[in-house]
């Protein structure tokens, strides 16, 4: 018994493979990214593909360089949308969740309404928010929230019943109160749950963003990215609406690094889900 723990710790203590080394985590996928850019400006290239069909990476990146003043505000104002919607994303879905877990019957009562709003499409909804609302920038705001909410909310409400009942037990045998169980149990269980909600609701608040900002319409200094590729295609100029998309994709990958590494942040130093990776 002793020498197969012993096997099992030198095992673990010996060099990870090359594939789990952030070598090749992070170097694969650029390298993979690189070669399809590359076979995408090569195709362009030999096939002479008109800009206007499809523009090649190099024109894409010139364009982005020529127009960056205008793309940048636009960048700005659909991050002040996705930023705002995915604030109160968190704060309700956290709120919702907490409230939930105090009840099955409170949570059998309402969370079908969290489902509603998670399967009404957002297309949908949005024209007649934007009319109530009147100001453009609250209603993209609520439309962004409404798709972002439902991730954080299920995901927080699984981690905090997903509770070790030997550990659960051990808190009735002490008498901790419901506030305490809470705080010092279900709370710390459910952080990895609501860090993955946190993934998944960044990314869906960039994604509502965007359809709000189409459906809107909105422009002139409130214009964001989803404005300017409406406008972009109906000028005909596709790389500037390759370079909208650029920027759009760029934010969503950057939101999701971001909460992986706050997560990684968080939870790294004590929870199995993050310290070998």
């Amino acid at each position: 018994m002793a020498s197969a723990t012993l096997v099992n710790d030198v095992v673990a203590a010996g060099p990870r493979p090359f594939v789990e080394s952030p070598l090749a985590r992070f170097g694969a996928p650029v390298l993979v990214g690189l070669a399809l850019i590359g076979l995408w400006q090569a195709a362009c290239t030999w096939f002479e593909v008109p800009a206007y069909l499809v523009p090649s990476p190099a024109e894409i990146v010139r364009t982005l360089v020529a127009d960056w003043a205008l793309l940048s505000s636009a960048l700005a104002t659909t991050l002040k949308i996705t930023f705002a919607a995915f604030t109160a994303a968190v704060v309700l879905g956290v709120a919702a969740a907490f409230l939930f877990v105090q009840s099955r019957l409170i949570e059998v009562s309402l969370f079908p309404y969290a489902i509603v709003l998670q399967v009404t499409p957002i297309v949908a909804i949005a024209p007649l928010i934007i009319i109530w609302v009147r100001d453009p920038i609250p209603a993209m705001v609520i439309c962004a929230t409404i798709v972002a909410l439902f991730p954080i909310i299920s995901n927080t409400i699984l981690g905090l019943r997903s509770v070790n009942p030997g550990l659960k037990n051990l808190f009735k045998l002490n008498r901790a109160t419901r506030w305490q169980t809470l705080m010092r149990l279900r709370v710390p269980s459910a952080l990895p749950y609501f860090f993955g909600g946190l993934r998944i609701s960044s990314g869906l608040a960039l994604i509502g963003a965007v359809v709000a900002e189409f459906v809107a319409g909105t422009g002139g200094t409130a214009s964001g990215l989803a404005y300017q590729i409406l406008q972009s295609g109906f000028q005909l100029n596709i790389p500037r609406l390759f370079a909208a998309l650029l920027l759009i994709t760029a934010t969503g990958i950057a939101l999701f690094i971001a909460m992986s590494a706050l997560s990684k942040w968080a939870l790294g130093g004590w929870h199995e889900s993050e310290m070998d990776r």
